[in-house]
């Protein structure tokens, strides 16, 4: 709710004020009550990675990823924005896209970068404002040492050299969420340079790279600056400000224009976004306005650099005239919006046009680009060193500290994954792991992996499989049963299921029986699962052969039609439908599924490895 207090609410004793809403057609400054905030702090993870963030506890095994999956690929099908990109596929034989990336992510930090007012955005409005926030005159902005910690893990984590010595500027332009008329920013002297980023396979939704292999793309330099108010529209004439906002510590990740496929930059923003999350430099995601995106984008007619060498972004000589689309919310919208503006400048250079240097907007769901104003330069914004704030001075022992203590990046955990013999994993079931649930899913599986290690270390035989077979119960089994439910370990602890899978590869129990057992430890069965076997008798009491043979015999005698399919029109996959009588007719845990199948196809006379 917002609040408009009067200025007697200003008491001269106490240093933090918040302003409260502004007109557009006043700005009349007005104060509203003292600074006050309870922090919470946020739990640290090992890995927090999202694939696609606001689909994280929606789609949280793998069945809802496909049919996720599937259903974009059925509305790019029919979106316009897709159809023009794929009718203007010939052109792009002539035509070259080339797109750099400006990423600005809110830190993951108790106090503002210029104030001790807390960086909380999701407090009531004007809650969290200091003088200097509020541009109040005399105010002085004073750095939080400790803002700067969170934004050394993330410039590391993307490989980015740390610059001894950095400082802040201004830099000048004037808008209504903007109360000083100036950010503080890091333009001549950045805190990290010269970072690189890889795109390996995995990290694109259908597991191929435009590429076809590794995509390496250079950052040019991470800056810390600070955040501009919140703008609250409340239609027709009415706009609002949150200056809880003001001052929030970011950082801005400035990439190489070195991407030349939408698919590349979505992915870019994508993996950027998990990497941040991955080291807890930021813990909001573009689901939560926490990391927001533009992109620089240009066309040139391939081999024909020379021509236009006049044109250069971030030192890159050669480029067609770029235009820069603001604010971009989701990864959906990176990929959206540059297929829409590349077919704009395409179509214009075609007909003889030429490309305007501006800045741009995108809505989801629109069919182009819109003009927002013209691109500011340089001289536009008079950047100048901000005189009221020193240097900042980086210790090397500091940066060799957070180096060696840096969380297992995504690459390295899905390379630990699926390399070696030990989890053996497929890289799409490692990738699904880390992007679950902030990195939950992967630590759930790692427990419940070493637990099974320990009970079963004596029986190597059994564990021959292990890390395959518990990813497939933790991604599948456990992860059907939170289809609509956010994800929570304590539901079935990682002992629980490492009790259920080491029954079931010691076969004492039957996959049947182990689904079940999940499902009662789910609906909150506080037996042991070793007891509920015992209880249930559900341990596994398989039938003899001679009883395996009698009763596929009788099932074979009463379906001709299916065992005529099996045969004569070799439709092998229907044995499963044998398998499955099998295991219903008979008493639970009697029937193992593999045993069933084995007898049936001997009494069928099937070919040998038909089956698999």
């Amino acid at each position: 709710m917002f609040v408009r207090p009067t200025l007697a609410a200003l008491a001269p004793a106490r240093p933090y004020i918040c302003p409260s809403c502004l007109h557009r057609a006043t700005f009349q400054p007005l104060i509203s009550s003292p600074y006050t905030s309870a922090l919470v702090a946020t739990r640290r993870r090992a890995l927090h990675t999202v694939g696609n963030p606001s689909t994280d506890h929606d789609a949280p095994f793998r069945k809802t990823l496909k049919d996720a999956a599937k259903q974009r690929k059925r509305e790019r099908s029919g979106d316009s924005v897709h159809q023009a990109s794929k009718a203007s596929e010939p052109r792009l034989q002539k035509w070259e896209l080339t797109v750099g990336i400006e990423i600005h992510a809110e830190l993951n930090t108790a106090r503002k970068l210029f104030s001790s007012a807390a960086s909380s955005t999701n407090d009531a409005p004007n809650t969290h404002v200091a003088l200097f926030d509020a541009a109040f005159p005399g105010s002085q902005p004073h750095f939080q040492i400790e803002t700067l910690i969170p934004a050394l893990r993330a410039a590391l984590a993307l490989d980015c050299e740390i610059q001894p010595k950095s400082s802040f500027d201004r830099k000048h332009y004037f808008y209504q969420d903007q109360p000083a008329g100036y950010q503080i920013t890091q333009y001549y002297e950045p805190f990290a340079r010269d970072g690189r980023i890889t795109l390996h396979p995995h990290d694109f939704p259908n597991g191929i790279s435009p590429q076809g292999g590794p995509i390496a793309i250079d950052i040019k330099q991470v800056q810390m600056e600070q955040d501009t108010a919140k703008t609250v529209h409340q239609p027709p004439a009415t706009h609002l400000l949150d200056f809880n906002r003001v001052s929030h510590p970011l950082i801005e990740i400035i990439t190489l224009p070195q991407i030349h496929d939408p698919t590349t930059a979505a992915a870019c923003v994508r993996k950027i976004q998990r990497i941040l999350r991955s080291v807890d430099a930021c813990t909001a995601g573009m689901e939560s306005g926490g990391l927001r995106a533009d992109v620089n984008v240009s066309v040139r007619e391939r081999h024909t650099q020379a021509a236009q060498v006049g044109n250069s972004y971030h030192g890159v000589t050669g480029l067609g005239q770029r235009t820069e689309i603001k604010n971009l919310a989701s990864v959906k919208a990176v990929e959206d919006a540059i297929i829409a503006e590349r077919d704009r400048q395409i179509d214009i250079l075609e007909s003889g046009g030429v490309i305007e240097g501006e800045t741009r907007g995108w809505t989801l769901g629109s069919k182009s680009t819109k003009r927002l104003r013209g691109k500011e330069g340089e001289i536009d914004y008079r950047y100048m060193p901000d005189p009221d704030i020193a240097p900042v001075l980086v210790d090397k022992d500091l940066v060799a500290h957070l180096q060696s203590t840096l969380y297992l990046s995504t690459d390295d955990a899905i390379k630990m994954l699926t390399e070696g013999e030990e989890y053996n994993l497929t890289s799409k079931d490692a990738s699904t792991l880390v992007s679950l649930d902030d990195g939950a899913r992967l630590e759930y599986y790692l427990d419940v992996y070493q637990l099974l290690h320990l009970t079963l270390r004596s029986r190597p035989e059994c564990l021959r499989g292990a890390g395959k077979v518990t990813g497939n119960w933790v991604l599948m089994e456990l992860g059907a049963l939170f289809k609509n439910e956010i994800w929570s370990a304590d539901r079935v602890p990682p002992n629980q299921l490492a009790s259920i899978i080491s029954h079931l590869l010691q076969k004492k129990i039957t996959g049947r029986t182990a689904k079940l057992l999940l499902s009662l430890k789910f609906q909150g069965d506080s037996r042991d699962v070793a007891q509920i076997i015992v209880d249930e008798e559900m341990a596994l009491q398989p039938l003899s052969q001679e009883e395996y043979i009698e009763l596929a015999q009788r099932l074979l005698v009463e379906n001709p039609n299916i065992v005529k399919d099996i045969v004569e029109k070799k439709q092998y996959k229907k044995v499963k439908w044998f398998v499955g009588q099998m295991i219903g007719k008979a008493a639970e845990g009697k029937v193992e599924p593999i045993a069933a199948e084995t007898v049936i196809a001997e009494l069928l006379n099937l070919p040998p490895g038909k089956l698999k």
